[in-house]
């Protein structure tokens, strides 16, 4: 009898995590490490591992998710190669001017110095013939010069090419006709248009948000083949948007993959906490390499179309996630002042922290975590065995520099690391508007709990949830997502001025184009959702604020509804509103629909309490420095029922994460696996 077996596996910098679901519940979880010179390799590796461990074949695989960080790394390591733009004649500095604006203020305009922009000037051509805002045609595409620019790109050997014209969000007949001789002149480029990667106003966001689809689009496309073969069932790609869609049609617009890995952890926190209770929280992803960290609002992961990836601005629907260099293999180095500075630099997966035994030369955070005893001296049931004297050689090194004994080195680098999160929460909190000390912490990822005592005395947090299996909690929110795509469309129009029947047609566009979608994607039409949402502002104001707009006909009272929840959003994140205020009209910018194909959900059982002792999960003791050196107790997680406390200091271990318990901190397993710290 063949199984259905559903998959989810997310490749991090450091390990690859995989989960598997059963159709009958059952759950199998493992990791392997990742594999940086070809992703695909570490990805087939868990797919066989996790089979073994399921006693499977591949015929038994209904589906398979996937959370890649190919694209993000592409971006953040500027490896953006041979790119062209093509775009509207005058317009060709638009890259150069770009929006003018000069990070942490003014104050630095004297030692900021302009990124080099993502296509240089000599490989920006510009084609004749121009719209209005409207999509009215000025003066009509001029094909000469079309074929001029794409047999230039085809000289110069330039694959990769995005078009961006003035106004095509109105209208997208020039773009297509550019496409057309591109394909024709220069068949063998890869062509993003702006009119299908993002279609909204604002040229400079609209033109990067395309090149860095077309500059992500041939690694991607190629990853994404490679595994394809691998699988061998329907594959599925979490998106940075919150959703998963299939692989070919991922392959249309690779940039929605750019926050694919940190999106299916925020979802997954969500997922588990709100059968809990905890309707909002901030979630704290600790991997290898980086920490993500997310703010989750009744339910829901708060989203953003004001992401960027490194320097580049990408305008898509994001969930809003805050990355900072603080994961386990972040290196702890001595500034040329003499400081110790920890991150953003990480040791990776291959070499690795130098406690892992691969050559690694460089101390790391994990490094200062085993040197202190807080993880044990072997990670993943006994697979990686940790070499604690390289680690400790190292860092009685580095705290020879600095003059200190090796366990206030270690502290400190533990405390410049936690900081480091500390900064990143309050980013997504304080500068949002949102007071941190109402939200509980879900902490996850390998290294995700290892600092959380320390994460609730910096930042004054309730308490801090440690999901089960916290290590493999992305892998296993690959399989609680819908299937989801977006689709946008400007109309700047003011709210006096709207005519319902504009409202009601473009939503049915753009619920036409998400159908289509959802139909490639296998959903009859009795399964298909749709959600929609615009970008409102008042006028005069350079940018909007989302608000969700209620289903039913888009008549006067859509209208009415959606301008109401626009007041009320703008007084709750900026403190005032111009409701009933004639001299502030309001206006519309953009309408969204989000098409949904709604997925099973896995249906964890919640646990009989045990007998409140948790003596039975205690395997010994070891030496652990919180405040000084004590002998502390170890206890297997698995091994706990709901309804144990553990009083700190002690250490709770399991297989894919380490939880150090804090004097004066005290961690009870609920019903539901989740181990809540609390002071």
């Amino acid at each position: 009898m063949v199984r259905r077996l559903r998959i989810g596996i997310d490749t991090g910098g450091t390990f690859t995590d995989v989960v598997a679901l059963d159709g009958d519940g059952a759950l199998v979880t493992t990791k392997t490490p990742s594999t940086p010179a070809d992703p695909a390799e570490g990805f087939a590796d868990g797919v066989a591992k996790i089979l073994r461990l399921a006693g499977a074949e591949p015929r038994d695989v209904a589906a398979l998710s996937h959370g890649t960080t190919v694209a993000t790394n592409r971006l953040l390591e500027d490896r953006i190669d041979d790119l062209g733009l093509v775009t509207t004649e005058g317009f060709e500095s638009i890259l150069e001017i770009a929006r003018q604006s000069v990070p942490d203020g003014y104050g630095n305009s004297y030692f900021w110095v302009k990124p080099p922009r993502i296509v240089p000037a000599h490989r920006v051509r510009a084609v004749g013939g121009r719209l209005d805002h409207t999509g009215a045609e000025l003066r009509p595409f001029d094909e000469e010069s079309a074929v001029a620019a794409a047999r230039w790109f085809r000289d110069q050997g330039v694959l990769a090419i995005g078009v961006c014209l003035l106004h095509s969000y109105a209208d997208p007949s020039h773009e297509l006709a550019m496409r057309d001789v591109l394909a024709r002149e220069h068949p063998g480029a890869v062509v993003s248009l702006s009119c299908e990667v993002l279609r909204e106003y604002r040229e400079y966001e609209r033109s990067v948000t395309t090149l860095v689809d077309a500059a992500v689009k041939p690694a991607m496309n190629g990853y994404l083949a490679r595994i394809a073969e691998r699988a061998a069932s329907r594959l599925l790609v979490m998106k940075s948007n919150g959703g998963v869609l299939s692989a070919d049609e991922v392959a249309r617009q690779p940039i929605t993959t750019v926050l694919s890995g940190p999106a299916a952890g925020a979802l997954g926190a969500a997922f588990v906490v709100a059968r809990s209770g905890h309707g909002s929280v901030v979630t704290l992803d600790g991997g290898g390499t980086s920490t993500d960290v997310a703010v989750v609002l009744d339910g829901e992961p708060t989203l953003t179309t004001e992401g960027s990836i490194g320097r580049h601005p990408v305008k898509i629907p994001m969930i809003d996630i805050v990355t900072v260099g603080a994961g386990g293999g972040s290196v702890a180095w001595r500034s040329p002042e003499g400081a110790l500075k920890v991150g953003p630099r990480s040791a990776g997966a291959d070499p690795g922290p130098l406690c892992y035994g691969r050559g690694g030369a460089e101390v790391t955070v994990t490094d200062a975590h085993a040197v202190l005893g807080r993880v044990p001296p072997h990670l993943l049931g006994g697979e990686v065995p940790l070499d604690v004297d390289a680690a400790r050689r190292g860092l009685a090194a580095l705290a020879a520099e600095l003059g200190m004994p090796v366990e206030r080195a270690a502290a400190g680098i533990l405390e410049i690391s936690a900081w480091n999160q500390a900064n990143a929460i309050r980013q997504i909190t304080v500068k949002r508007g949102l007071d941190v000390r109402d939200y509980p912490l879900v902490a996850f990822g390998g290294s995700g709990p290892l600092l959380a005592c320390r994460l609730l005395d910096v930042l004054g947090l309730p308490a801090a949830v440690v999901p089960e299996n916290p290590g493999n909690l992305s892998a296993f929110g690959l399989l609680t997502v819908d299937v989801k795509n977006d689709y946008v469309r400007t109309r700047v129009v003011r709210d006096a001025e709207l005519d319902p029947a504009l409202l009601a047609g473009v939503y049915a566009d753009l619920e036409a184009e998400a159908a289509g979608a959802l139909a490639r994607e296998g959903f009859p039409e009795d399964r298909r959702r749709f959600a929609r949402s615009a970008d409102l502002r008042y006028y005069g104001q350079a940018f909007e604020v989302r608000v969700a707009a209620p289903a039913g006909p888009p008549d006067e009272g859509l209208r009415a509804e959606v301008v109401r929840r626009f007041h009320d959003a703008h007084e709750a994140l900026y403190g005032y509103c111009y409701r009933d205020d004639p001299h502030h009209p309001v206006e519309w910018v953009n309408l969204r629909v989000s098409g949904i194909g709604p997925i099973e959900r896995p249906r964890p059982a919640e646990r009989p309490p045990g007998d409140g002792d948790p003596s039975r999960a205690r395997t010994g003791t070891r030496t652990v420095y919180f405040d000084a050196w004590e002998e502390t107790a170890v206890y297997r997680r698995e091994k706990l029922a709901p309804g144990d406390a553990v009083a700190g200091p002690a250490v709770i271990e399991e297989f894919g994460s380490t939880l150090p318990l804090h004097p004066g901190f005290t961690a009870t397993l609920d019903g539901h696996g989740n181990l809540v710290v609390t002071r």
